[in-house]
C-alpha cells in the first residue's frame, strides 16, 4: 500500500473543503467581511510551512514522513513546535475553512489534525525516539507538539 505524504492530505484536504463547500456548506457562520479574517492564516500557515521545508533543507536532513530521520532539528521555528510544517498547514486549511465560512469545512480541519496528530507525528515521534534517543526525549519535554 502506498503511504500518503503530508503535503498530499494537506492538497486531498483544501479539495474536500471545496467541494464541501459547493455542494454541501452546512451550516454557514461567517459572512463577507468578517471570513476574510481567515486569509492571514493561510499566509501565515503556507509560510511556516515553507519556512520549515527550508530549515530542513539548510541543514541537510530528511523530510520525507516514512523515512528515518538523520538530523535533530531544534533551532528556530523548532524551538517553538516540534511540528511548525503541520501547524502551517492546518492553519492554512482553518484559513481556508474560516474564508468559507461554514460548519463542514471545519470539520475537514479537525480530521486534519486528528490524523496529523494520531498517526503522522506519532509514528515520526517513534522514529525521532529510536534515531536520537535522551536528545530527542528532552527536546520534546521543553518544546510543545503544536504550540
Amino acid at each position: 500500500m502506498k503511504r500518503i505524504i503530508p503535503p498530499v492530505l494537506f492538497f486531498i484536504c483544501i479539495s474536500v473543503i471545496v467541494l464541501l463547500w459547493a455542494f454541501a456548506p452546512w451550516h454557514e457562520f461567517l459572512a463577507y467581511p468578517i471570513n476574510l479574517s481567515g486569509l492571514p492564516l493561510i499566509v501565515l500557515g503556507v509560510g511556516l510551512a515553507m519556512r520549515g521545508s527550508k530549515v530542513f533543507e539548510t541543514v541537510g536532513t530528511n523530510i520525507e514522513t516514512f523515512e528515518k530521520p538523520n538530523v535533530l532539528v531544534t533551532d528556530g521555528l523548532f524551538k517553538i513546535s516540534r511540528n511548525p510544517m503541520y501547524l502551517g498547514f492546518g492553519l492554512a486549511l482553518l484559513g481556508l475553512a474560516l474564508v468559507l465560512g461554514n460548519v463542514s469545512s471545519l470539520l475537514v480541519v479537525i480530521v486534519f489534525f486528528v490524523i496529523t496528530d494520531r498517526w503522522y507525528i506519532a509514528f515520526e515521534e517513534e522514529l525521532m525516539v529510536k534515531q536520537f534517543g535522551d536528545r530527542y526525549v528532552e527536546y520534546s519535554k521543553r518544546t510543545r507538539r503544536w504550540l
